[in-house]
C-alpha cells in the first residue's frame, strides 16, 4: 500500500487500467460477481491512495464489487483461487486481511458496522476515518436508512459513499456538477456555511429555523442532497466515480474538513471498461468462467431442469387458473423464478427491492385481502424477515406461501449464502406448515399444496442447481397435508428423510441391502405437522431409524426425537440418530464436496448406520 501512495496522481489512472484487467482476467478464470467490481475500480484505487488503510477503515457493502480491493491490499497472488476450494472467499472477511474491517455479503449492512466502528473510535479518543461504500440498490434498505437516522442523531464523523451504478439517482455527471461537489465538500464553503449558521444562531428561533431550512434546500437544489441532509448527512456529489481529476480532491476535502456524517454520492457504470458486462449488466452481475475475448461464459449444459425454473413454471401454471395467486419478490426476479410469471402476469408480480422484512409483511397484507401472496425468497434472506414472519404472518394466522429457494448447501458462495436455518426456525412457530421437496416432482406437488391451502403460513424449500431429472407431472397435485410417504420397504433400517438427501438415502439403502441389513427409506414431506403414523411404524418395525436432512441442529430431526420421546418409542430400545448440518459455518467449496464433508452423502449415511449397530465401518465404500 505504501508503494500506491507513493505513486504521483497522474499514474493512477494507469494503475485503474491494470486493475481493470487483471479483475477481468482473474474472474474469467474463476466466475464470481465481475460487474459490480469494475464499476468500482477508480473508487478503489482513490480510496486506498487518499486513506489510510487499515488504520482507516473501509466498509464494502455486500462485497460484490471488492475483487479490486483485494488485488490492491495483498491479495494479488491469490485472486485465482477466487471462490475455490480453499481459496479467496467471493465476499470481504475478516480472518483473510486486515484489510477487511468487516464481513459483508448481504446488503445494506455497512451504515451500520461503519457506525459502530465510528463511535467506538470516538471512545478510545482515536482519529483514524471510517468509510462505507454502499450500492444504490443496497440504499434502497430500510436498515441503511435506520442507520443513516441514527448516525445523524449521534453526529459521529462517518464517511458514506453511495455508488448509484444503475438507478440513476443523480442528473448526468459534468465539470459544473464536478465544480459544486468540489465547492462543498471544501474548507471555504463549509467555514462560510458555518459562519452563516453562528449568524442564524443570534436570531430569535422562528428565523433560526427558516433560515436553516434555507440554506438547507438552496444548497439541495443544486445539489441533489436534500433526503439526506434531513436525515443528518453533509451531502456532497454528484461526482463522476470513474474520473480521479474528480475524485481525488473530494476524498481529500472530506477526509480533511469534515467532522460529522457526510455523503458523497458517487456515480459509477457497472460493467465499466469491459464492452460485455457494460452491455448486459444483468448477466455480467454473476458469471461463470468466460472467455475474455468474446465474453461467452462457460456454463455447463443441465441434464435437467433447475429447481428454480420448475418452481417458476409450477406457479404460472397455477397462476394461470387462480386469478387470486401473486408474486412477491426482494430484489431477486430472476433468482427466485419470479420473473417468468413476471412476464405472463406483469401486474400480478411485485418486486420490493432489497427489503425482506418489508416483502413479508406486503405478502401478509395482500393474504389478508384473500389474495394467496407466494413471498420467495432464498433460504439466506429470509432470515432477514423472521420478525414478521412471526409477528405479521404466522401469529394472525395469514395463508402467506414461502417459496424458500436456495435450501442447503449453495457452494462457491460459502457460508453466508447456505440455506441452513429456514427448517429450525419455521418449524418451532405454531400453526406453520413446513415443506420440503426431495426432487422436482415432488416440488410441483408443493406449490400446487401451497395454492390450495388457506388455513394459515406454508412454506417449502428447495436446492439451488438441476434436478435428478425425472418425468414431472402434467399437473401438480395437492399432497395431504402432514403425510409422507414410504419409498423403499425393508425391516431392520429406516432412513427418514427431509429433502433432497432422499436420492443419497435411496443409494445408501441400496447398499446395505447389499451389506445385509435390511433397510425402508421413508420422503417425510413435512417437518411441520409430522407424519405421526409413519413414525409409529417406522419405531415399531425397525430397530434403528436415522433422518437426514440438508438443515442445521434443531429442524426436522429435533421435532421427530421430540415426537418419538412423546409417543413413547425411545423407552422400547429403539435406536435414533439425526443426521444434519454441521454444527459450523463451512467454506465454499463445490456442493458436493461440502455435503460429503458433511457426512451427508450415501457413504456417510451408511457409514452412521454401521456406527449404530456397532459394526466395523472400516474401508466401507460404495460399490462402482
Amino acid at each position: 500500500m505504501d508503494a500506491l501512495r507513493a505513486l504521483p496522481e497522474s499514474d493512477l489512472r494507469q494503475l485503474a487500467e491494470e486493475l481493470r484487467t487483471e479483475t477481468i482476467d482473474a474472474v474469467s478464470q474463476t466466475g464470481g460477481h465481475l460487474g459490480a467490481g469494475l464499476g468500482v475500480v477508480e473508487l478503489t484505487v482513490a480510496l486506498h491512495y487518499v486513506f489510510n488503510t487499515p488504520d482507516d477503515r473501509l466498509i464494502w457493502d455486500v462485497g460484490h464489487q471488492c475483487y479490486p480491493h483485494k488485488i490492491l491490499t495483498g491479495r494479488r497472488d491469490r485472486i485465482r483461487t477466487l471462490r475455490q476450494p480453499g481459496g479467496l472467499s467471493g465476499f470481504t472477511k475478516r480472518s483473510e486481511s486486515p484489510f477487511d474491517p468487516f464481513g459483508a455479503a448481504h446488503s445494506s449492512t455497512s451504515i451500520s458496522a461503519g457506525l459502530g466502528m465510528s463511535v467506538a473510535r470516538d471512545l478510545d479518543g482515536r482519529s483514524n476515518n471510517v468509510i462505507a461504500v454502499i450500492g444504490d440498490g443496497s440504499i434502497s434498505a430500510g436498515m441503511a436508512y435506520e442507520a443513516m437516522n441514527n448516525a445523524g442523531a449521534l453526529n459521529s464523523r462517518l464517511i458514506v459513499i453511495l455508488n448509484d451504478n444503475d438507478m440513476s439517482i443523480a442528473p448526468p455527471v459534468g465539470a459544473m456538477s464536478a465544480y459544486l461537489a468540489r465547492l462543498v465538500s471544501g474548507p471555504t464553503y463549509k467555514s462560510l456555511r458555518d459562519a452563516a449558521k453562528k449568524i442564524a444562531h443570534t436570531l430569535p428561533r422562528p428565523l433560526q429555523e427558516k433560515a436553516a431550512r434555507a440554506e438547507e434546500y438552496a444548497r439541495g437544489f443544486w445539489t441533489g442532497g436534500t433526503l439526506f441532509e434531513e436525515l443528518g448527512f453533509y451531502y456532497v456529489g454528484p461526482v463522476d466515480g470513474h474520473n480521479m481529476d474528480h475524485l481525488l480532491p473530494v476524498l481529500k476535502n472530506v477526509r480533511d474538513t469534515h467532522q460529522g456524517p457526510v455523503l458523497i454520492h458517487v456515480v459509477t457504470q457497472k460493467g465499466k471498461g469491459y464492452a460485455p458486462a457494460e452491455g448486459a449488466k444483468d448477466k455480467y452481475h454473476g458469471v461463470a468462467r468466460f472467455d475474455v475475448i468474446t465474453g461467452k461464459q462457460d456454463k455447463p449444459k443441465a441434464n435437467a431442469p433447475s429447481y428454480t425454473s420448475v418452481f417458476a413454471r409450477a406457479l404460472v401454471e397455477e397462476a394461470e387458473r387462480d386469478e387470486k395467486i401473486v408474486g412477491v419478490t426482494a430484489a431477486m426476479p430472476d433468482g427466485t423464478g419470479l420473473d417468468l410469471m413476471q412476464q405472463v402476469f406483469p401486474t400480478r408480480v411485485f418486486d420490493v427491492g432489497i427489503a425482506e422484512q418489508h416483502a413479508v409483511t406486503f405478502g401478509a397484507g395482500l393474504a389478508s385481502e384473500g389474495y394467496k401472496p407466494f413471498v420467495a425468497i432464498y433460504s439466506t434472506f429470509l432470515q432477514r424477515g423472521y420478525d414478521q414472519v412471526v409477528h405479521d404472518v404466522a401469529i394472525q394466522g395469514l395463508p402467506v406461501r414461502f417459496p424458500i429457494d436456495r435450501a442447503g448447501l449453495v457452494g462457491a458462495d460459502g457460508p453466508t449464502h447456505a440455506g441452513a436455518f429456514d427448517t429450525a426456525f419455521l418449524a418451532c412457530l405454531p400453526g406453520f406448515v413446513v415443506m420440503a421437496a426431495a426432487d422436482e416432482a415432488e416440488l410441483k406437488h408443493m406449490v400446487a399444496t401451497a395454492a390450495a391451502y388457506d388455513e394459515g403460513p406454508i412454506s417449502f424449500r428447495y436446492p439451488r442447481g438441476e434436478g435428478l431429472g425425472i418425468e414431472l407431472p402434467e399437473r401438480g397435485q395437492v399432497l395431504p397435508v402432514g403425510k409422507g410417504i414410504i419409498r423403499k420397504e425393508g425391516t431392520k433400517v429406516a432412513l427418514l428423510s427431509f429433502g433432497t438427501r432422499l436420492a443419497e438415502c435411496m443409494t445408501a439403502a441400496h447398499e446395505l441391502d447389499a451389506a445385509g441389513l435390511s433397510t425402508t427409506v421413508a420422503d417425510a414431506r413435512f417437518a411441520k405437522p409430522l407424519d405421526l403414523d409413519l413414525l409409529t411404524r417406522l419405531a415399531r418395525e425397525h430397530e434403528v431409524l436415522i433422518t437426514v436432512e440438508e438443515g442445521s441442529v434443531g429442524g426436522f430431526g429435533s421435532h421427530v426425537l421430540s415426537a418419538l420421546a412423546e409417543l413413547g418409542a425411545l423407552d422400547k430400545g429403539l435406536k435414533v440418530r439425526t443426521m444434519t448440518l454441521p454444527d459450523r459455518y463451512q467454506d465454499h467449496d463445490k456442493p458436493d464436496v461440502m455435503y460429503r464433508d458433511a457426512g451427508l452423502n450415501a457413504e456417510g449415511i451408511m457409514r452412521k448406520v454401521f456406527e449404530v449397530l456397532g459394526k466395523d465401518a472400516a474401508g466401507l465404500a460404495l460399490r462402482a
